[in-house]
């Protein structure tokens, strides 16, 4: 057994290694400014890679995250929103599994690119208190949308209050739903035939420097410029998702 029987079908040592050290990058952005790491980490992945191939490892290295951070916190969850929310995602993700396996590539490719400019370009959306069983509808209904769009941390973030909830509450809180959501995304995607096995080496090469990446975080991108690497960030982030919709016209 040599390195090449760890790399995933279709990519290279190389192309492998650029996705480790990708989520390393992606996590340091996150936790040094705020910014969205797993939306870039999305973003690039589907600028080589099929969507098909794209949500089910984006939703895997976003399970290991999250649930790295559940666990951390794990005395702080909130488990009856957390129930609620793991409950509506059951039928979140098995409704939106029925309609992703029908869609051409290309009307997934289209998809992605216009999440990416609506959560770059809209505001985002302020924490409102909703009722307990409310979360209910907002695990199905997120979950759905995750289905086809990979990440909805910030969605989610929006029916959790901090200031109600309190910080560690409300991070803790984030992150098991979140883990729920990921995690059965990747059971729907491996019933409808993703081949999880060959890329297990590559998903857990890329836990592991997210994690890093999110220790490392502040260190390394404290000292940058944050509203010019902001506004760097967006206009980046804008071009990837604009070339991701005219790929469905121009391949």
């Amino acid at each position: 057994m040599n390195i090449v029987d760890f790399i995933p079908p279709d990519l290279t040592i190389l192309s492998t290694t650029g996705l480790v050290l990708l989520s390393f990058l992606t996590s340091a952005l996150t936790a040094a400014i705020g910014l969205g790491g797993g939306l870039v980490l999305l973003v690039v992945l589907a600028s080589f890679l099929p969507p098909l191939v794209v949500l089910p490892i984006h939703g895997m290295v976003q399970f290991g995250s999250n649930c790295g951070r559940a666990t951390l916190m794990y005395q702080h969850i909130n488990w009856s929103i957390a129930g609620y929310f793991l409950l509506g995602s059951i039928l979140g993700v098995i409704v939106a599994g029925r309609i992703f396996i029908a869609l051409p590539v290309d009307v997934l490719r289209a998809i992605l690119g216009l999440f990416v400019l609506y959560s770059v370009w809209t505001p985002k959306l302020r924490p409102s208190n909703i009722p307990l069983p409310g979360f209910l509808g907002v695990g199905a209904v997120t979950s759905f949308a995750s289905i086809f769009v990979g990440g909805t941390g910030p969605l989610v973030s929006a029916f959790l209050s901090p200031e109600h909830m309190g910080r560690k509450k409300w991070v803790a809180t984030h992150a098991i739903c979140m883990t729920g959501q990921h995690g059965l995304k990747g059971v729907i995607f491996g019933f409808l035939g993703f081949q999880f096995l060959p890329w297990l080496p590559a998903l857990a090469a890329m836990v592991v420097s997210g994690f890093l990446g999110t220790l490392a975080g502040r260190h390394i991108l404290n000292h940058l410029p944050e509203k010019l690497f902001k506004q760097l960030f967006r206009v980046i982030l804008t071009i990837l998702g604009v070339r991701l919709i005219l790929m469905v016209f121009i391949g």
